[in-house]
This record gives structure tokens, sequence and C-alpha cells, in this order.
């Protein structure tokens, strides 16, 4: 018959290792000492090893003992683990959850589903903060973020990250403008168009597009009357048909789906720019965050702001 350990085992061995004594882990189990000494003896012609070595003052762990308390250790911890997330499984989330935003898709897209999100946990109060800058979100304390890139360089080992959802940024213009203007049919035509810039890097006038054929990238470079640091305006320049702009879908489903906006050149995108959530690296996560973040990647896996595009024909020239 094969010697088996069962938890008790693994507890009373640990206890006495602690305690250095039987009489010391009697006396925290709440026994008499001779229950602790038989239960030893018992365990050790079980296994047929001297577990401890017993001395007048003291009792300390043979080599096989020691080796057996240190996996003890690691399969406690893990029971003791697997206990605490069963126990909070089943009790309701409770608690603060605090967020952080770009202001856009916060107010566009986030919000509504946060708002949805609590209703389903009345217990929970969810704070979203909307900025324009990623804080440092630890030192900030904030729970985590949504936010349009992914984890890279150095914060790649202070934080953890997960994609919520595929996003694309698109050239789009105005049925007016183009009217006026022309199509562009090529990224060649387009550098010679009235380009919506948006200063929010050194390299703004750069708009890196891939190629959808074919994934290969392509740059160019890019120029006009308007330009601005709030995307927003962009957008609304765009609207009034002042030129054409690369904007996330996220932020113009709604006018593409209405043809307020038409794509152009639908063949290219940029792509780096998935919805993405990021929190600072930590060894356990609350119930009420896991909760909170499989709540967002249920809600956005499937792209709620995608619409059959309504694509510019790229026939037509341009009219300078």
């Amino acid at each position: 018959m094969k010697a088996q350990l069962d938890r008790a085992d693994l507890e009373l061995l640990l206890a006495i290792r602690a305690h250095g004594s039987l009489a010391g882990a009697a006396a925290a189990a709440d026994v008499v000492p001779s229950v602790i000494t038989k239960r030893l003896a018992a365990l050790e012609a079980r296994l047929g090893l001297k577990l401890f070595q017993r001395t007048t003052r003291r009792v300390v762990p043979t080599a096989e003992g020691e080796a057996i308390c240190e996996r003890a250790q690691g399969l406690l911890a893990g029971f003791h683990a697997m206990e605490a997330e069963l126990r909070e499984r089943q009790r309701e989330p409770v608690g603060r959850i605090r967020l952080a935003a770009t202001f856009g898709f916060g107010r566009a897209w986030l919000g509504p589903v946060l708002a949805e999100f609590q209703a389903r946990h009345p217990q929970l109060e969810v704070q979203l903060q909307l900025t324009e800058q990623l804080p440092d979100l630890a030192v900030e304390g904030f729970d985590g973020a949504v936010w349009l890139w992914a984890v890279r360089g150095q914060r790649a080992s202070e934080w953890t990250g997960r994609r919520l959802a595929r996003n694309q940024r698109v050239l789009a213009a105005s049925p007016e403008y183009l009217q006026r203007r022309g199509t562009p049919g090529s990224l060649e035509e387009l550098a010679a168009h009235d380009c919506l810039v948006v200063r929010e890097n050194e390299q703004f006038d750069i708009w890196r597009l891939q190629r959808e054929r074919d994934r290969s990238e392509l740059r160019v470079r890019v120029g006009g009357p308007l330009s601005s640091n709030s995307g927003e305006l962009v957008r609304d320049w765009c609207l009034a048909g002042h030129g054409i702009m690369l904007r996330s879908l996220w932020d113009i489903a709604a006018p593409l789906a209405a043809g307020k906006l038409v794509r152009v050149l639908p063949g290219y995108a940029m792509v780096d720019a998935d919805i993405h959530w990021l929190a600072p690296h930590s060894a356990s996560t609350p119930k009420r965050i896991r909760l909170l973040v499989d709540f967002l990647a249920e809600r956005f896996r499937a792209e709620p702001w995608k619409v059959r595009p309504s694509a510019a024909r790229p026939g037509s020239r341009p009219r300078r």
C-alpha cells in the first residue's frame, strides 16, 4: 500500500517545525502532547521515514523532514489561495474602482459600459477620470486605464495589459470635400490634398499606413492649412468639408454610418490603435477588477463602433 499524505499531515509537520517541540505544536492545536506524539509516530511509520530528531530541548527536522516541510509550505499556500478565491467568488463585489481613460473614448464608449457594469454590481463605486495624458497608475492610485496602445518598453515589466478590442485609424472625408476636390486614388494623390493633421507627436505630419492587401507599411507626408492638437476639432473640420483626416473608427462610426463621412483609400489604415486595458502589475487581482475587465472585453470584443464603411470611389483624380 502506497504511503499518502493529507492536508492535516502537512499542517502537523509545519506546526512541529515552527514551534520546535511537540508540546508547542500541541498547545497551538489545543490538544495534549500525547496526541501530537502519536500522530507523528504514525505518520513516520506510514512513510517509513524519520522526519524529526528529538532532543531534550528541541525537535528539529531531518533532511527528509525538511524537504517535506518545504514542499508542504507551497502546497498549503496553494490551498489557502484557492479557498480565498472560492470565498471571494461567492460574495458580491464591493469597494471602489478608479479608472483613467481618454476624453473621447471615455465619453463615447466607456462611460455607458461602466454605468451598465455598476448597475449590475450596485455595491461598487466606479470613478472614471478622463485625461489626455496617461497617468502613473500606481503612484496616483488608479486600478487601471482603458487606453489606445499596449504596454511597451520599461512599463511592460511594471504594468499588465490586455487587448479589449481591435481598432483602426482610417482616412475619411466629407462627400462635399470630395465632390469639390476629387477623390485621391493613391497615397501620392493623398499627399496633394488638404489633410487635417492632429499635432500630437513630433512626426504629426507623417501618416504611417498599412496596406490591407499585403500588410506592408507605407509612410506619406501630409499637410494642409488646418491643424490642431485637438482630435475632436479636426473631426469637426472634416465634417465641415475642410479636408481629409486620419481618425479612429470608434470616433467616426456614427457619421460614417449616416453618410456624413466616407472612407478614403479604404485599402489603407493605421492599425496601432487597439483598445487596451492597462493596470499596475500585482501578485493578485481583486474580484471587482477581474469582473470589470471581463465585462469590458465582452462588450468591446465585437467592436460596436464598426460599421460597413462607405468608401469613396477611387476613380476620380484630384482637381487643383
